[in-house]
């Protein structure tokens, strides 16, 4: 099999963890790198968590840790939804894996240098660490084959009226990516809030018999209440988890469970009511070409069915060994 090589950039994070269950899943993707940054919680957290989630899944995988604070902004972080230590109320293991000696930039560059084929970019936190990589390296751009960011929102977003968490958290980062020429694919709010699993079907996880499983369904149920005391929240999300970042990874494996279309998009940094905001010219006024392609629908039935079979292969092999 000609596998694809990845670089991770994440913020763990609930549902980062579950971006990684489904990655680590699939055995067409080379997973080169996890870089690490700020955005859920700490850098510290993200960090330790990644390591103990990657721990207690078995993979030996350079861990990188990124940076502390967004590009201009000062970092606010989401512990209200994730939890204090970032995962919820579940603890996965006692991290065996080591932190690397190289930080996430100059690991993210040497990488891409080193490749023989172009790498594909999963992020599914605030672009810090890619935008920072971006602006230091420029001359790594035609070494990425894409980013897959989930992040942003087309239409309403989860920190204001407007924008998205990771959007909002470091918008001058991702004016940099999206200003990069570099190929992009948007799972924005748009499209994760119809990526969610039930409460029905979060206790047929459960069935699976395997402690994974048990471990990811109690990690979900406390991200469906958290979730639902949002502010933007409807009352429908208290029964529903959506797994915004899995998108990010599920749009390259089974590409045909998303409907997207190119389109230009650009930040707002300063407005005082949208700062944040991912504008998407969705009508074309600005003459300019596409540079992301915005997904705004998936196959919600076939999306958990991938998830459900990440987990069980992860599950089924930790029990294996």
């Amino acid at each position: 099999m000609n596998k694809t090589p990845v670089i991770i950039d994440c913020d763990p994070g609930i549902d980062d963890a579950m971006m990684l269950t489904l990655a680590f899943s699939r055995p067409e993707l080379d997973i080169k790198l996890v870089t690490t940054e700020a955005g859920n919680v700490s850098t510290d957290k993200t960090t330790y968590n990644t390591l103990s989630f990657l721990t207690y899944i078995g993979q030996d995988v350079e861990v990188a840790r990124g940076l502390e604070q967004p590009i201009f902004r000062s970092l606010e972080i989401a512990e209200d939804i994730h939890g204090e230590g970032g995962l919820g109320n579940v603890k996965w293991a006692d991290p065996i894996l080591q932190e690397s000696d190289r930080t996430a930039i100059t690991a993210m560059y040497e990488t891409l240098l080193a490749s023989d084929d172009p790498i594909i970019i999963v992020a599914t936190g605030p672009l810090t660490n890619i935008g920072a990589l971006l602006l230091a390296h420029p001359e790594v751009k035609p070494k990425i084959k894409l980013i897959s960011w989930m992040g942003g929102a087309a239409v309403g977003g989860n920190m204001s009226t407007t924008a998205e968490f990771n959007a909002y958290v470091d918008p001058h980062a991702a004016e940099l990516v999206f200003r990069s020429g570099v190929p992009i694919i948007m799972s924005g709010l748009d499209v994760t809030h119809k990526a969610y699993i039930t409460r029905e079907e979060m206790e047929e996880l459960r069935k699976l018999g395997t402690p994974f499983a048990e471990k990811a369904a109690d990690m979900m149920k406390f991200y469906t209440f958290t979730q639902s005391q949002t502010p933007f929240s409807p009352p429908h999300f208290e029964e529903q988890i959506r797994l915004h970042d899995v998108c990010a990874v599920a749009v390259l494996v089974a590409p045909e469970l998303f409907k997207g279309n190119d389109y230009y998009v650009e930040m707002e940094l300063e407005g005082r009511l949208t700062a944040g905001t991912t504008i998407v010219d969705y009508t074309h006024k600005t003459g300019k070409e596409p540079n992301a392609n915005v997904l705004h629908s998936v196959d919600r039935e076939g999306f958990v069915k991938l998830f459900f079979e990440a987990c069980t292969t992860i599950g089924q092999k930790l029990l294996e060994k």
